[in-house]
């Protein structure tokens, strides 16, 4: 990133100077193509059984579900007109808008809701979402419109749920094997786009669905572009190749800054958002059955100087795993300080010490050493490791880094427990519900549970959390929760970080200010004025 800098610095022109069309606003219109970068191929394009980031990311584009939230946060209707929740919560009746289709014509009806739930309900799907759907006791379609759940006892986050759960065609999906299926190559879907080509580590193109359930969007094709790089990504940002890119602290806070031709194009935008970076240890490897090595970790590494040196003090630090500020985050927990005498004195009594001089502890004649994995191409990331190896190397333990691209990171460690640390960051939904990554019974291949967490008071706390209606004796069950984390250290919490987006100003619609839901909120809304478009791009 610093040859980026220097290299951007240096030059007199960006390719492209600010037309003064750039400043005019333009009518909503119909029609263009807008490109973006993303920095991995999806493994799938059901991402009931993907489970990862760059899944959704496409996937949101073509699917719905039943409910979603709007721009102030709050639970609204996508393919449910309405629906009522009965007097004891325990049975919920959706009621879908009339005339839905999928994109090949096909009517949607409650049918493919229940296939749907069946899907991800079956043991055999292993999908890591698959907990708060299995507390449905009994799911029915009475007609074509109306689909019913029913619920052994109240489910507080059971409406949240079905915002979540992207409803998927039971005409071709139907008695296929959701793990090899070509439809998760090729998939139909129901929303504002569908997928036109796919060519795997290259790009993604999306064109509008004519029959989308929501009315179709205003630009015509969505390229995603596969660009692992940050760097290279910004270079085509500056070539104007792509209209809009996740961006790293340097970029946002230093490189664009220094460039008034560049600020002139480029809209940026910065948002606290429901994600925080971590180190996660897998507990059923040895040395980290042991609460005093994991503790020791935490206080070896300085997480104020990862926020600082990596993220340009664009992060927050944390104690809990709930976004800072918001009612779940317990104002009781501080960050564990960085206090590497102590650490040493743990790692002490857990019977690690320097016998040989050679700097590094060891117990019974075993150094403590560890490899630590993080997906490639993610630059925040590789640096944090670097500063923690540094800063763990200080206190006797030494780790081994590797980088791995973000598939093969996945299915090949991840879903099969074969690691021993990962830093890696979660993205969590609106409810606080958190059953899904730390409850034990989530453990299986595949599930979000990986680093074999189990502590029984957790379990009890997060049931309790499903079951509880009342707000404030909800909260009072996560603050507890989040103590008992920061007490076990499964994982140590690095930082609550910003998303920092730059989109080109040809982009028009976007809501100004920006509203809770996010920059990316009403995007079907967003438009490219024909004077803005790149007249040589033929998307076809």
């Amino acid at each position: 990133m610093l040859l980026l800098y220097l290299l951007v610095t240096a030059c007199s022109q960006p390719p492209e100077t600010a037309s003064p069309a750039l400043h005019q606003t333009y009518p909503p219109q119909p029609g263009g193509t807008m490109i973006s970068a993303m920095p991995s191929d999806p493994s799938s394009l059901i991402s009931m059984v993907a489970g990862e980031s760059a899944s959704s990311a496409i996937s949101a584009h073509i699917f719905n579900a039943l409910l979603q939230y709007d721009q102030n946060l709050d639970l609204t209707g996508e393919l449910a007109e309405r629906w009522e929740v009965s007097a004891d919560k325990k049975t919920i009746s959706f009621h879908l808008k009339p005339g839905l289709k999928w994109a090949d014509g096909h009517a949607l009806t409650s049918a493919d809701v229940l296939f749907t739930w069946q899907l991800v309900t079956n043991e055999t799907t292993h999908s890591p979402y698959a907990s708060d759907y299995q507390l449905v006791t009994q799911a029915e379609a009475p007609d074509a419109h109306t689909f019913i759940v029913h619920y052994a006892q109240a489910f507080s986050p059971a409406l949240n749920s079905w915002a979540g759960l992207q409803i998927l065609p039971k005409h071709l999906l139907q008695g296929q094997d959701v793990h090899t299926t070509a439809f998760a190559q090729k998939p139909v879907g129901s929303h504002y786009y569908q997928l036109k080509e796919w060519r795997h580590g290259e790009y993604l193109k999306l064109v509008k669905n004519p029959h989308a359930a929501l009315g179709e969007p205003n630009i015509d094709w969505l390229i995603e572009r596969i660009i692992p790089d940050p760097a290279a990504q910004f270079l085509e940002l500056m070539a104007d190749n792509i209209d809009s890119m996740n961006m790293d602290p340097i970029t946002y806070a230093r490189i664009i800054p220094s460039r008034p031709a560049l600020q002139a194009r480029l809209n940026q935008y910065k948002e606290l958002g429901n994600s925080y970076t971590y180190l996660g240890f897998n507990l059923k490897h040895k040395p980290f059955d042991d609460m005093r090595v994991r503790k020791a970790i935490n206080l070896a590494i300085d997480k104020q100087e990862i926020i600082d040196g990596v993220y340009l003090g664009l992060g927050v630090p944390i104690a809990s795993p709930y976004k800072p500020g918001t009612r779940w985050s317990n104002p009781a927990l501080t960050p564990y300080p960085y206090d590497p005498q102590q650490a040493k004195a743990l790692l002490a009594e857990a019977g690690y010490r320097d016998t040989d001089g050679d700097g590094y502890v060891d117990r019974n004649g075993q150094k403590l050493s560890f490899e630590v994995l993080t997906n490639h191409g993610n630059k925040e990331r590789e640096k944090t490791v670097v500063i923690i190896q540094r800063r763990l190397k200080e206190v006797g333990i030494d780790i081994r880094v590797r980088s791995i691209e973000w598939a093969s990171l996945i299915t090949r460690f991840i879903k099969t427990g074969d690691f021993d640390a990962v830093v890696m960051g979660w993205g969590l939904g609106l409810d606080p519900d958190q059953y899904n990554i730390w409850h034990s019974s989530q453990q299986k291949p595949g599930q979000f549970n990986f680093i074999g967490y189990h502590n029984a008071e957790v379990d009890r706390l997060l049931e309790q959390g499903r079951v509880e209606f009342d707000q404030e004796k909800r909260m009072h069950l996560y603050h507890a929760l989040a103590e008992k984390l920061y007490n076990d250290s499964p994982i140590v919490y690095l930082s609550a970080g910003y998303g920092l987006t730059a989109i080109h100003k040809r982009i028009q619609g976007i809501m100004q200010p920006v509203p809770p839901a996010g920059v990316g909120y009403d995007s079907q809304k967003w438009y490219i004025p024909s004077p803005l478009r790149r007249t040589e791009m033929q998307a076809n």
